[in-house]
């Protein structure tokens, strides 16, 4: 390169010379001194035209990659120049498709991203690409179902990334420090808009709105916002504190938030001036089994219970004795009691395991799923079979028994061979015969699901609803029938994860801003990235030239089994800087550039554009060599 590196300098430098990088002829046609050349040009990430060649995208660049040039006998970074003398002399971005973990992700999260800036110690930065694209972070790293984790190639190694955890540590360290509220948003428009929830799916539609330069109100029913996360996510899973940093870091950037308020009409809401309404209410109503004694004192539902419970005054520590009980408003019904959820999700065993911190003497779950098919996670499962939960399987559900005196005694079952849902949503269950028994209690708590309330939508409001009382709307718009409502998250869906609300208060966002501007609703089509799914072979291949190396996972802290069932404090403590940069270590750098935007914030001329696409050109040409 020493001697050819001048010709190409002066080469590129010739007026009457365009030389086109990362580009292949696909195609030639035409006659000697008339041809159409076909030309595909890749996308380097970096306008060339704008690109001065200063390096300071490499300078922020945290993914690490063996060098292009020598061999891999030095390293480079994904934003780099091929050599110094390198014609253009501009920086290119390596990227190879997308992360298995972005593409499994509803809200799409650049984790390659955040991981590389945590191995790097660079936690500001992680925590700010984390922000790019989910608003509750330290909500997430807590109680998301982690997808990314499923898709993730270093499962194919040994075990996943620790993803959650990971979000989790970012934003603890971040939130460790004096917290500076970001600066209100100026309005561009006129036009007001109503959220009706204060949960994750309208809190994030909320703070887009806002950004845009729109007048956001939120109007939510409870005295507290966050929506289930939180009223209906324990203290011991989600702390509250965490949860009001992040809506007020929402609502300081100009959302008015209107609490204890709740919204009878929407023709109400429309009188008041607002163009536009998203009704984004959570799932807050749970649901009561049609079976006899279903009334009887010491009946509770599941959504009521750990409202009750988020709301009352509680302190850190659960009762120890009936003279406790008084400091608590609703363990008076679980001290000492012998405690029975009916239901097998995630939200009967948070049910089940906060009854446990509220001094039950013993707390058991019945469902109809076998051990292998309950809907929780089995990682939950575990948690609370650690915590003296017992589990039955394969239950069904005669009736609730009367002890006489209108109380709960016990709910008399029957096993199940098998059930199974027709097309309606009807269950069919097939029990064993000369089966029914009895399971003693003295309180029951019904876990069988939630769904939204929409009293405050009669039916002729215009919206329609569907069979299974949703609100009925284009799945691609999130528009309503009648003309200006929009509707996302579980008013929609029905229950869902936090990070599927966060993606649907994104979309739903997007949509009423096209709206407020007149503009067509469908969203224009986005082009269909490749995912990297890494082959064994090439993993083998890896692991030979010393570029993986076996490191199993992380394990997250946690409290001592018999500590964490004394109170409600955080049962995960957390990773340490040095447990997370070498959890973060682990990841393989799948896409190679993790888009974590460093280098769009640090280049001052504008140049690095991530959404470049290939091109195809034809191009007239007198001769071919």
């Amino acid at each position: 390169m020493c001697t050819i590196s001048p010709k190409l300098v002066e080469t590129g430098r010739h007026l009457n010379v365009e030389i086109l990088t990362d580009s292949q002829v696909t195609d030639l046609k035409g006659t000697v001194g008339d041809f159409t050349v076909t030309v595909r040009t890749d996308p380097r990430y970096i306008d060339v035209g704008k690109c001065t060649g200063c390096g300071e995208c490499a300078d922020v660049c945290p993914v690490i990659i063996p060098g292009r040039f020598d061999e891999g006998l030095t390293q480079q970074r994904a934003a780099h120049k091929l050599y110094p003398q390198a014609i253009p002399n501009a920086y290119a971005i390596e990227k190879r498709g997308i992360a298995p973990c972005r593409d499994a992700c509803p809200a799409s999260q650049r984790a390659q991203g955040y991981i590389a800036l945590i191995r790097e110690g660079r936690f500001e930065d992680a925590l700010r690409v984390i922000k790019e694209d989910n608003p509750f972070p330290g909500i997430c790293g807590r109680i998301c179902n982690h997808r990314c984790e499923d898709a993730c190639n270093r499962g194919k190694v040994e075990e996943p990334i620790n993803i959650h955890a990971l979000k989790r540590f970012v934003t603890d360290t971040v939130y460790a420090q004096p917290r500076v509220p970001p600066e209100p948003v100026p309005h561009q428009y006129e036009e007001r808009v109503a959220i009706i929830g204060a949960g994750p799916c309208g809190l994030t539609a909320a703070q887009d709105l806002c950004r845009l330069g729109y007048p956001v109100t939120v109007f939510e029913a409870l005295p507290v916002a966050g929506g289930m996360l939180r009223v209906g996510v324990p203290e011991y899973r989600l702390p509250g504190w965490i949860v009001d940093r992040e809506v007020q870091d929402i609502v300081d950037l100009g959302v008015e938030l209107r609490l204890s308020t709740t919204v009878e009409n929407l023709d109400d809401i429309f009188d008041e001036g607002f163009k536009s309404v998203l009704v984004a209410v959570g799932a807050h109503e749970g649901i009561r089994l049609p079976i006899p004694g279903n009334d009887l004192e010491g009946v509770l539902i599941n959504t009521q219970f750990l409202r009750d419970v988020r709301l009352s005054e509680i302190s850190n520590e659960s009762p120890t004795s009936a003279e406790d009980v008084s400091k608590f408003d609703v363990s008076d019904l679980m001290y000492d009691k012998r405690v029975l959820v009916l239901g097998g999700g995630n939200v009967a065993i948070d049910v089940a395991r906060t009854a446990v911190r509220l001094g039950a003497s013993q707390v058991h779950m019945a469902c109809l799923e076998g051990r292998h098919n309950m809907p929780s996670h089995e990682w939950e499962i575990q948690e609370a079979l650690e915590e003296g939960i017992v589990i039955h399987n394969d239950r069904t559900f005669l009736r609730i028994m009367d002890n006489g005196q209108g109380q709960v005694a016990g709910v008399e079952c029957q096993n199940v061979a098998h059930f199974e849902f027709d097309d309606q949503g009807r269950l069919a269950v097939e029990t064993v015969e000369d089966s029914e028994h009895v399971l003693p209690a003295d309180v029951i708590i019904f876990s069988v699901g939630q769904r939204a309330g929409l009293a405050f939508i009669p039916d002729d409001a215009g919206v329609g609803l569907t069979r299974s009382r949703t609100i009925a709307i284009n799945p691609n718009t999130f528009a309503a029938t009648r003309p200006g409502v929009f509707a996302a998250g579980d008013s929609v869906s029905g229950t869902s994860f936090v990070i599927e609300a966060v993606d649907s208060g994104h979309k739903c966002a997007e949509s009423i801003h096209r709206y407020l501007r007149g503009e067509e609703l469908e969203p224009k089509p986005k082009p269909d990235l490749p995912v990297v799914n890494l082959g064994q072979a090439e993993l083998d291949e890896r692991m030979q030239r010393g570029e993986i190396e076996i490191a199993p996972r992380v394990p997250m802290p946690e409290l001592p089994i018999e500590q964490r069932v004394r109170d409600f404090a955080e049962v995960a403590t957390g990773y340490t800087p040095e447990l997370a940069q070498a959890e973060a270590a682990r990841c393989l750098a799948c896409g190679i550039c993790s888009e974590c935007l460093s280098c769009w914030y640090q280049c001052g001329v504008g140049a690095v554009d991530h959404d470049m696409l290939e091109v195809e050109q034809q191009i007239n040409v007198g001769a071919v060599i």
